[in-house]
């Protein structure tokens, strides 16, 4: 993060709260009459990247909610927020992937292939 958005925060910013990664969200103190309040989050921990945000401020963040959605509320089936691994050594890879070997299964006989005019 930027010195110039510590500053900002820092000057502009009101603390609405944060989450269990440590990412803290701040809206801005000022009320424009015909515009929205900024809202922001600071990462803690890592590298700048918008999967981090779990569920319950992206809603706030993006305004689908006056107030961030409680912890408590989620449902029982759902899972706990996961960040995007793409590009990282923790990505998903298929079988047959390069990167897992590059060796797939063989083909079974099943398909039968399509020939015109047949």
């Amino acid at each position: 993060m930027s010195i110039g958005t510590l500053l900002y925060t820092w000057l502009h910013g009101r603390r609405v709260g944060s989450d269990a990664q440590g990412n803290v969200y701040y809206e801005e103190r000022r009320v424009h009459p015909r515009l929205r309040q900024r809202r922001w989050v600071l990462y803690r921990h890592g590298p700048v990247e918008a999967s981090r945000v779990p569920p319950e401020w992206h809603a706030w963040l993006h305004y689908t909610t006056a107030a961030p959605l409680p912890v408590a509320g989620r449902p029982a089936w759902a899972k706990p927020h996961q960040p995007n691994l793409t590009g990282t050594k923790l990505a998903y890879r298929p079988a047959g992937h390069d990167y897992s070997g590059g060796v797939r299964a063989r083909a079974t006989g099943d398909y039968e292939s399509w020939t015109p005019g047949s």
